[in-house]
């Protein structure tokens, strides 16, 4: 359980990091929402709980415990990784802008 400083810094980190990462990859890769689509497969594996063969081998126990595992996030967690959406999402749109404005690079 995390009291509400916990939440509140883990909440800035979380967009901080995803925002810089996705900034840097679009920068990199030269494309606007690299990181928005990336970030959905990076929750994925943060909340996995089987092995990743275990998918294609045993998919018929493996998905379910997958949905399972995204029903009992709790709200805290639900915040957290909502402001690493938007801050992959906020990258994206800081890229375009910048490219709009004439920087070239991005």
């Amino acid at each position: 359980m995390l009291n509400l400083p916990q939440l509140m810094i883990a909440t800035l980190l979380y967009f901080v990091l995803f925002f810089g990462i996705g900034f840097i990859l679009n920068m990199l890769l030269r494309s606007t929402w690299t990181m928005a689509i990336i970030y959905p497969v990076v929750i994925f594996f943060m909340i996995n709980d089987s092995g990743y063969i275990s998918y294609f081998t045993e998919p018929g126990t493996a998905f379910p415990t997958l949905g399972h595992a995204f029903i009992s996030l709790t709200t805290a967690d639900i915040i957290i990784l909502t402001a690493g959406m938007i801050g992959a999402i906020l990258a994206g749109i800081a890229i375009r802008m910048l490219r709009v404005r004439g920087y070239q690079m991005f």
